[in-house]
Parts: structure tokens; sequence; C-alpha cells
């Protein structure tokens, strides 16, 4: 009897210094440590700039035609598009007299002339472009033909022939404020075409 409670007490004995062992041994066990977690967070989407969407033309239409009045038309019209708008020709309208393929400027004035007419009123005439540097060169004055130089801003049929007569008389533009020597191309009519006219290389 006495001998099994010593082997009872030497197990509980034995089991007790098997914890205690087992936990300093877990205790300066070194444990692996984790790999940190890096979150990479994506560069921001740049916002692409918004291209300016250019407003209607305004045209005022007039001469023979059945409606003259001021239009609104969509950029890339033809004067043949204005005409229409205003109702169409009238029965006297002289369309030969008139280029109803050019292109149309913001501001501009189409004056359909009459048969018969002696009408001094230029048939196209004004407008302010309404295109980008970039989206169409710049008329160069020293190869630009009359039609040519009429796509730019209060230069008319007259004036553009004066410059071509001038350029042809003179020689070529050395810079694009030589064109003030052109009789009627003042320091008004110069600011409002030196951004849209160059000399070449």
């Amino acid at each position: 009897m006495t001998q099994s409670v010593s082997f009872r007490s030497w197990l509980i004995f034995c089991s007790v210094l098997s914890l205690i062992a087992g936990g300093i041994i877990g205790y300066f066990t070194p444990r692996p440590r984790g790999h940190p977690i890096t979150v990479i967070t994506p560069p921001p989407t740049p916002t692409p700039t918004p291209t300016p969407t250019p407003g209607p033309l305004r045209v005022y239409v007039s001469g023979a035609v059945r409606n003259p009045d001021v239009y609104y038309l969509p950029v890339g019209s033809l004067v043949k598009d204005a005409i229409l708008a205003a109702g169409g020709a009238a029965p006297d309208a002289d369309l030969n007299r008139i280029n109803l393929a050019r292109e149309l400027l913001d501001q501009q004035q189409i004056y359909v002339p009459r048969i018969g007419g002696e009408e001094s009123i230029p048939t196209i005439s004004g407008g302010v472009p309404t295109r980008t540097a970039s989206a169409q060169p710049l008329v160069n004055i020293n190869t630009a033909t009359v039609e040519e130089l009429q796509q730019l801003p209060r230069v008319g049929p007259a004036l553009a022939q004066r410059i071509v007569a001038y350029r042809e008389m003179y020689g070529p533009f050395k810079n694009i404020e030589d064109i003030m020597q052109v009789s009627g191309v003042g320091e008004a009519i110069f600011a409002a075409i030196r951004d849209y006219i160059t000399v070449g290389p």
C-alpha cells in the first residue's frame, strides 16, 4: 500500500516536472517572424483634358434669299448650307457670282447678288476662324491664292487681290509684319490675322 502511494506521487511529480520543463523550453524557443505585408497603391490615373467643342457658326445671310437673317450653322458648313438655311435663293439670285462650296467662318456675312445687279457689297465678308493653331495650318502669305487669303478674318476679295499683286511686284514677304505695307492692311487688320499667317520656312 505504501509503495503504491509512493509510485503514484512519483508519477505526479514527473508529470508536473515535464509540464514545467515544456513551458520553459517553449518560452525560450525563438518564434519565426512573419514577413511584413506591403500594400501597393496603384498610381492615380490622370484625368484626360476635355477637348472644347466649338460652338455653332453665326452667319448673316442677306441679299437675294427668301428669308434674310442671322442663322446658326454647325462648324464645317458651306455657303450653300447658309443659303438653304435662309429659305433658299430668291428667283432673281445670281448664284454664279458666289462660291457655294466655300466653308463658312463664325460671324461671317453671305450676300447673294441679284441677276443684273451692280452691288458693291462683297458676296462673302468678315468672319472669325474657329480653328486652333494645331487644327489647320497657317496661311502662307507668300504662296496663298486670292481664295486662300480670303479665309483670313477681315480679308475680302479686293484686299486679297492687293496682297497678291504686292507680292508679285515686290517679291515675297520677309516677315508677317511686311504685309502691313499692302494698301488697306492697317494695324487693326494685322492684329486680326497675325495669328493665322506665316511667311513659310
